[in-house]
């Protein structure tokens, strides 16, 4: 068996297609954002076997504070023979080279964190994956006095202006483990979603909510960050813009929207079975000390 980086389009599309094999139900970034999130941290993996590939790994600094994230992944007809193994251990040294202190991954099936268990891991957290098929929507609720709605395609630069303010209180209050570390470029990137409606005070970003097209499966697609500042929750404006965002989702012809939540963040969870989500999988965050042979 052979592991090399990520270094051509096909090896990115071949990563691209593990990935896809092992969690056919979430998006997958295309070649050009998987490039575009690109940094000198990062290390994507692939595994070969006589020149077939039998895995894929990813390792980088963890959006969590603290830490190092590894996802190996491979296809059920490949695993049980050390592939996993491989990819865990040379991903962990990587994170280990970062010089962070700890090692964080993502397991969705038992048998992931069997796997985990066995080389040290244990749960720290929990996500929650709530799904909403598409129909005939029901318009949005009257916005508070002096807010308005407006694309990021007509305001490009709002975005990237509302990381100071905007991104860095709402990403502070993500109800997670450890505290996120998302930078302005990060925000610019991985945390920007393909449509997206902000809502807008005073020509200050206070709210947003939008979604990412899935490039495989155009008839479905991720929810983007649904957020809204300190000063103007319990306005209904979150509610507002998802309304809005399944508005566009019928226009646009889809069929499926999903969307990840911390297992703490009750409030949203409660919204998303509002608006008709209902609870398809849980994922679990698990963790453990570096290196990972201590």
């Amino acid at each position: 068996m052979q592991l090399s980086a990520c270094v051509t389009d096909e090896d990115y599309d071949a990563w691209r297609a593990v990935r896809i094999q092992v969690e056919p139900s979430e998006r997958t970034a295309t070649v050009a954002e998987l490039r575009a999130q690109d940094s000198p941290s990062r290390l994507m993996l692939l595994a070969r076997t006589d020149g077939t590939v039998v895995g894929s790994g990813l390792a980088d600094r963890s959006e969590t504070a603290g830490g190092g994230f590894v996802l190996p992944r491979v296809p059920a007809e490949h695993r049980r023979g050390r592939v996993g193994t491989a990819l865990l251990r040379t991903l962990a040294d990587h994170c280990a080279g970062l010089g962070v202190p700890s090692l964080r991954s993502r397991v969705d099936d038992a048998g992931s964190l069997a796997f985990a268990e066995r080389f040290g891991f244990a749960e720290v957290d929990r996500e929650v994956e709530q799904v909403r098929s598409v129909g005939e929507e029901t318009p949005p609720s009257a916005l508070p006095g002096g807010v308005k709605v407006v694309t990021l395609d007509e305001y490009p630069e709002l975005w990237a202006e509302s990381y100071d303010r905007f991104g860095t209180e709402v990403l502070a209050d993500f109800a997670l483990h450890a505290p996120l570390e998302i930078t302005a470029e990060q925000w610019n990137t991985s945390w920007r979603g393909d449509h997206v409606f902000l809502a807008v005070h005073e020509g200050e970003v206070i709210g947003c909510a939008g979604l990412s097209r899935d490039a495989d499966q155009p008839e479905r697609a991720e929810n983007a960050l649904t957020a809204v500042r300190r000063d103007w929750r319990s306005h209904g404006i979150a509610a507002h813009l998802k309304r809005r965002t399944l508005q566009y989702a019928a226009a646009a012809g889809l069929r499926e929207l999903y969307t990840w939540t911390q297992a703490g963040n009750t409030p949203m969870i409660r919204l998303n079975e509002r608006l008709g989500y209902v609870t398809r999988q849980t994922s679990i965050t698990v963790e453990r000390d570096l290196p990972l042979d201590a």
